[in-house]
């Protein structure tokens, strides 16, 4: 996408459901093996009562809007802040969603709202991503 293409409330969203697989390969990945996110027995005596889903794995699918959809190829991630604001459990469905609320066209920099929603329409990830889009070739 071109930075002239883009304007103040642009949007995307993506959706994902977390399977154990998922959670399983990506503790592999980011050697975050808490068993939190892994075992029933552990997770059972916390006060989730199940596993929950890292939230850096639903978290970077944020990463993917930006990379993909808007602003796209060529992004450059300079912030990133995430708020958990609720669990995420093995199975859950989860929307992330991404908005444009600032452009700085002299720098090349989007600054876009983000956030996660689970099937429920209960938030659970919040936040805001600052990027800069590289010049097209």
């Amino acid at each position: 996408m071109k930075f002239e293409d883009l304007y103040i409330g642009l949007s995307a969203s993506l959706k994902k459901v977390f399977r154990l697989e998922d959670v399983e390969k990506f503790a592999l990945l980011s050697e975050d093996m808490n068993p939190i996110h892994l075992s029933e027995e552990f997770s059972a005596k916390t006060p989730y009562k199940r596993p929950i889903v890292h939230g850096f794995l639903y978290g970077s699918m944020i990463s993917s809007i930006l990379a993909n959809q808007v602003p796209g190829p060529g992004s450059i991630y300079l912030y990133q802040e995430l708020n958990f604001k609720a669990p995420v459990f093995h199975g859950d469905e989860v929307i992330a969603t991404v908005k444009v609320f600032e452009l700085k066209l002299d720098k090349r920099i989007i600054k876009l709202d983000t956030f996660c929603h689970n099937s429920l329409g209960i938030e659970v990830l919040s936040g805001v991503a600052i990027i800069k889009l590289l010049e097209n070739e």
